[in-house]
């Protein structure tokens, strides 16, 4: 009988379900993901109700997959991780019904865990050398920009965060300006490739009592305004300049924020995570801005920087080995604060 811990896990708070296995916190062994996207595309953006319906179809197929493909049965697992929060209260409860039935029946324990806490470990899933402490960014497509100090496994502390829209909020925002539609984040980064990054000046705001923190507001009204005054001067607008002069002003603020705020915490370590984290340019330009500072730099692959169960084992493993437990009495909290638990 094997003595590693393996954890099946289970994500659905926003539009992806999914499930994963993942031994001894650093192994994946599966990561099942069912995309809504092609669905939500439709819509402009993601239809909760809609996102609802489409995980009660999924969650148990992605679960079967996820322990057919690392060859394990519900009875060779030690214990059952879910997502309960942050998300779509609709979505989670999905997830969350689904991880209690399972834990229920087959009495194994369940472990409640914060999506974005499950982003920052994503890093730990292909960075074998990666421990806390460390400073991660996390650069979330749900409305989250966070710099989080890494003090242990499970121990972490927002040490600066988004005064308004998040960088996501913000790609989406534009992207739906000039035409792309969603999902903005892939498609502003695809047409970025094809214009100038230097051809329009876009502003990189600073707050003024902070600079931990982020905003985002001014330059996505700073883009908007642009477009109007084209559309009154009757200028026709280059969409591949406007892309790529907003992304690298959003790269810009992100990655010199970022490595600013590792030196002040003396910090040789930097993580990124979140949906954004597998844009190129940020990736770039962090790679740059890190190198300069002498600081070593860490990012998951894309597929573990989207939405993913293996990220929500990875965390429900460290949480798992410290103790950590849920009640049959977990419910779904949408607006759920890093560094919370409930038990």
């Amino acid at each position: 009988m094997s003595d590693k811990i393996k954890i099946l896990a289970i994500e659905s708070s926003c539009d992806e379900t999914a499930a994963a296995v993942v031994e001894d916190g650093r192994c994946v062994k599966s990561n099942i993901i069912s995309s809504q996207i092609e669905l939500h595309k439709l819509y402009g953006g993601v239809v909760p109700e809609i996102a609802s319906r489409k995980h009660v179809e999924k969650v148990n197929f992605v679960v079967r997959e996820a322990l057919k493909e690392a060859g394990e049965t519900l009875d060779s697992i030690d214990a059952i991780a879910v997502t309960y929060g942050p998300g779509l209260v609709g979505a989670l409860l999905v997830g969350v019904a689904e991880a209690k039935a399972l834990a229920f029946a087959k009495k194994k324990p369940l472990v409640g865990v914060h999506h974005i806490e499950g982003h920052i470990c994503a890093n730990y899933i292909e960075h074998p050398d990666l421990e806390p402490p460390f400073l991660c960014l996390i650069v979330s497509g749900g409305g989250h920009t966070h710099l989080v100090d890494v003090k242990d496994y499970g121990k972490y502390e927002i040490i600066g965060c988004t005064r308004d829209d998040a960088a996501g909020e913000a790609f989406d925002k534009v992207a739906r300006a000039i035409g792309l539609g969603y999902p903005g984040g892939p498609k502003i980064e695809a047409l970025a490739k094809e214009g100038d990054k230097n051809a329009i000046s876009f502003p990189r705001a600073k707050v003024n009592d902070s600079k931990m923190d982020f905003s985002f507001s001014g330059l996505k009204s700073s883009v908007l305004n642009y477009l109007n005054k084209c559309e009154m001067k009757g200028e026709e607008v280059n969409r591949a300049d406007v892309a790529a002069s907003f992304q690298e002003a959003v790269v810009d603020v992100l990655s010199s924020h970022g490595v600013e705020a590792a030196k002040e915490l003396g910090y040789k370590k930097l993580a990124i995570a979140g949906g954004v984290a597998s844009n190129g340019a940020f990736r770039a330009k962090m790679i740059e801005r890190c190198k300069e500072a002498g600081i070593e730099f860490y990012h998951p692959s894309p597929i573990f920087c989207t939405d993913n169960a293996a990220m929500i084992g990875v965390c429900g493993y460290y949480d798992y080995i410290n103790g950590v437990r849920s009640g049959l009495d977990l419910n779904a909290v949408p607006g759920l604060k890093i560094g919370t638990r409930q038990g």
